[in-house]
């Protein structure tokens, strides 16, 4: 059983982290910060051509994130591929023993660094989610038969900082029924909007992992308020970010408080940390938030993977 999946469904705290393939062949970096976070996480998030940018794939970073003894978390976008293609990913994730997939729809091809790329989208993120649902049970999307089924534990993401939020609970529910059973979410700084959000999705059958993005200054708080749908940093953060003699020790203090507050508050089922291109910082972060020995040992994670 997925490891992830066990500790969500047992009531445990999931802690997942996000980590960006290399644009190029040159793993070591992120085998660096993978392995420091080996045996306290429960899931290593890895985006798929993130912001439409080139990079090495998911599926060979998530492989190689498995052969060292993490669990990872392929994420697959419907934008670079048709339906063909998708379910071969998924097979070949499969073939791996990937376990836990998250399904996007992908940012367009015209905000990455190929803005000539040809756009498919043949699936959204509800398709894929419907198709690997599919494959679970052991049929492509033709009714043909498959020679061994997948076991894929779906997830999907979700943003709480949405007018009207009724929208996003409704993709929500598209999602469940499609087959998620866990949601990531975006960047939260505003513990209202998760109370708000709790409230308002407290009768749907689904795990949430609250979106943790520490912040390195004040202007990309206000940059992200400015530019990033879904997300808004409230100016009590800005002005701790200004005024901090450490921007980066202020951010991943910043971070830990709300996973803290999240954690007692009971308003999320987990965290899903995104460093954004300083994934070296995580093991602080999640030592600021009490986290760090969530999970006891690698031990207890390759015997709960065997579950």
């Amino acid at each position: 059983m997925s490891l992830l999946k066990n500790a969500l469904e047992k009531g445990d705290f999931g802690i997942t982290v996000e980590m960006a393939p290399p644009k190029g062949t040159d793993f070591s970096h992120l085998v660096e910060c993978a392995k420091a976070v080996k045996g306290k996480v429960h899931g290593v998030n890895v985006t798929d051509f993130q912001s439409a940018a080139m990079r090495a794939t998911s599926l060979a970073t998530c492989k190689i994130l498995k052969d060292i003894g993490l669990e990872p978390v392929m994420q697959l976008t419907g934008r670079d591929r048709n339906r063909i293609a998708i379910q071969g990913e998924l097979l070949s994730a499969g073939t791996f023993e990937i376990e836990n997939i998250l399904a996007l729809t992908g940012d367009h091809t015209v905000v990455g660094d190929h803005p000539g790329a040809k756009p498919v989208f043949d699936l959204d993120s509800v398709g894929i989610l419907e198709t690997a649902s599919i494959l679970n049970k052991g049929e492509d999307m033709e009714g043909n038969k498959l020679k061994g089924k997948t076991n894929f534990y779906l997830g999907a993401c979700v943003t709480p900082k949405y007018e009207p939020l009724e929208l996003q609970i409704l993709k929500m529910e598209k999602k469940i029924k499609a087959g998620a059973r866990f949601f990531q979410t975006q960047g939260v700084y505003d513990i209202e909007t998760m109370r708000i959000f709790k409230e308002k999705t407290k009768h749907l059958d689904a795990k949430i992992l609250a979106g943790i993005i520490p912040l390195k200054s004040a202007g990309m708080a206000k940059y992200m308020n400015k530019n990033v749908p879904g997300i808004f940093v409230p100016d009590e953060l800005i002005t701790r970010m200004k005024n901090a003699e450490n921007r980066i020790e202020e951010g991943i203090k910043i971070s830990g408080e709300l996973i803290r507050q999240l954690k007692e508050e009971g308003l999320c089922d987990g965290v899903h940390i995104m460093a954004i291109g300083a994934e070296e910082n995580i093991p602080a972060i999640l030592k600021a938030a009490g986290l760090w020995n969530n999970i006891e040992s690698q031990e207890y994670v390759a015997a709960s993977a065997d579950e």
